[in-house]
């Protein structure tokens, strides 16, 4: 055979096929996943008060992400329990005080698998969405995309799924103190939240995509453009200030803390004891030229709409006040009870009222209660009466200006938020009872988050509670007065008003939508090219 033919004869090596991007391997071993899941969970309440250091929370981002990379989804979501389950049993804690162990343990537990889902499928992004997308723009430009966007979709539907959502402990709402404070009023709490997993998985990836990284088919990048990108990214963030809304003058209101027996089991001299121990508080401040005279939720136990009593002191309050009182009650009407706000004024009694749009569920009525009970009949059985949620608007128009109304947990409802400023409040008045949680964390927190409102809306907010963490905040979300803890007192305050919306009320829930199913879609989309 000559040489030719035995050339010939030779088979051409075959060309070496370019598979799709490897996932990235675990950088933890499983058991070092969750060590790092259950630190995570309490570096993450750090970052809310009462401690409140807010850095914390990107810590304790990064290190579920780390945690998440290269593993299956079922490692994934165990995983993410872990976390969830240790945030959320230190982070509410508080709510023992109430209902006691059994429903902070199901509420934990309910949150934590929410978590535990939304773990999951960040895990299948880092898999999957390199192999799509391959290359320095898919791994850098993309993956942190989709993995915030999923982050904050497991939040928003969290929020309001089931039974209305709970939505205490996004990761945003541990930022009212923080340098990104300015972008609520851009981008409301969810889109806080995406930014900031955004710029925890940008880093990350940054990071594990640095030159001695030898994934197959993804390019590195040199330590100084990753230097570069990540801090134009930040200070790309940080340089956006906050949207200015106009100046309308401003009201002078009277706020009153009665620090009186109103807890849901707290024990009473006789009735009306909560309503007088308000009528005392503010006797220093009734002659103080008021616009507005406002009293917590609860702040009387006898309903003005049909005791005799409680109208006739309330037409005297307000009549020594030359001004309405906006005060909080339990109302009945039609057989159906409602946790209701009334504006009164002296002579004319209630001439507006909002009732509590959302109401807690177990703890201010119990939905499918006949389908709860036999689980647990004793604590299901605490709960005797049951709050309708209301129908009304949540503006009450006090003459000199338009005042937003929400009772306690409606605060973190977004959408009740942004619908009372679209209907013209210029104010926001936050009244609540934390009474039932004593001296825990759970009054700070909610004072946070009505600083994120004031952030977010443009808006001063007035929050005002039967017993601590009352305060007056200012649109740059400043508290300008707070009351102290757990001490009959008042407050009279020159609260700035605002006209125009600011854009996070304009889009509403429309930049959740948008980062929650951009982050799904493109997970979707992995999935369906991979069958």
């Amino acid at each position: 055979m000559s040489a030719d033919l035995r050339v010939a004869a030779v088979p051409a090596p075959k060309a070496r096929a370019r598979g799709p991007a490897r996932a990235p391997s675990p950088p933890l071993p499983l058991w070092g996943a969750l060590l790092s899941a259950l630190a995570g969970g309490v570096v993450l309440d750090g970052a809310f008060p009462d401690r409140g250091i807010w850095p914390l929370a990107f810590v304790a981002i990064g290190i579920v992400l780390v945690a998440l990379r290269g593993r299956r989804p079922r490692a994934a979501f165990l995983v993410g329990l872990v976390f969830g389950l240790t945030f959320y049993l230190v982070h509410i804690e508080w709510a023992t005080l109430f209902l006691g162990e059994v429903p902070w343990l199901a509420l934990s537990t309910l949150e934590a698998l929410f978590v535990a889902g939304g773990c999951a499928l960040i895990a299948l992004a880092y898999a999957r969405v390199p192999r799509l997308w391959r290359g320095r723009l898919g791994r850098i430009g993309l993956l942190p995309v989709v993995v915030a966007g999923l982050w904050t979709a497991r939040e928003a539907i969290s929020a309001v799924w089931p039974y209305g959502g709970f939505s205490w402990g996004r990761v945003a709402m541990s930022q009212s103190d923080s340098p990104l404070s300015s972008l609520f009023s851009w981008l409301g709490i969810s889109g806080v939240s995406f930014v900031m997993v955004w710029l925890t998985a940008l880093a990350l990836e940054l990071w594990f995509t640095r030159p001695r990284n030898t994934l197959p088919g993804v390019p590195t990048i040199g330590a100084v453009p990753r230097l570069v990108l990540a801090t134009a990214a930040v200070a790309a963030v940080l340089a956006v200030p906050a949207f200015p809304t106009v100046a309308a003058g401003s009201l002078r209101v009277g706020a009153v803390q009665g620090d009186t027996p109103s807890g849901y089991f707290d024990q009473r001299d006789y009735d009306g004891v909560v309503l007088d121990g308000h009528i005392t508080a503010s006797v220093p401040i009734i002659r103080d030229d008021l616009d507005v005279l406002l009293w917590p939720e609860g702040a009387s136990d006898l309903n003005p709409l049909e005791s005799e009593r409680a109208a006739e002191a309330f037409d005297l309050v307000s009549g020594a006040a030359q001004a309405p009182l906006i005060a909080g009650t339990i109302t009945e009407r039609d057989g159906r009870f409602y946790n209701s706000s009334l504006l009164w004024r002296s002579g004319e009694g209630a001439v507006d009222l909002y009732d509590k749009r959302h109401p807690v569920p177990f703890g201010e009525y119990i939905p499918d209660r006949a389908f709860w009970r036999p689980f647990a009949p004793d604590l299901i059985d605490l709960v005797q009466r049951e709050y309708t949620p209301g129908s009304t608007d949540a503006v009450f128009d006090l003459g000199d200006a338009v005042a937003g109304i929400d009772i306690c947990f409606d605060i973190v409802d977004d959408a009740l938020i942004t619908e009372s400023v679209r209907d013209g409040a210029q104010v926001l008045f936050a009244q609540t009872n934390n009474a039932d949680f004593g001296r825990t964390d759970e009054s700070v927190q909610q004072l946070a988050i009505a600083r994120i409102r004031a952030l977010e809306t443009g808006r001063s907010v007035v929050s005002i509670s039967t017993v601590s963490a009352s305060a007056v905040i200012g649109p740059d979300g400043a508290v300008l007065e707070e009351l102290p803890a757990f001490e009959p007192a008042a407050l009279v305050e020159d609260v700035p008003l605002r006209d125009g919306l600011t854009p996070a009320v304009v889009a509403g829930r429309g930049i959740e939508v948008l980062v929650s199913g951009f982050g799904l879609a493109a997970l979707l989309l992995t999935l369906r090219r991979r069958r």
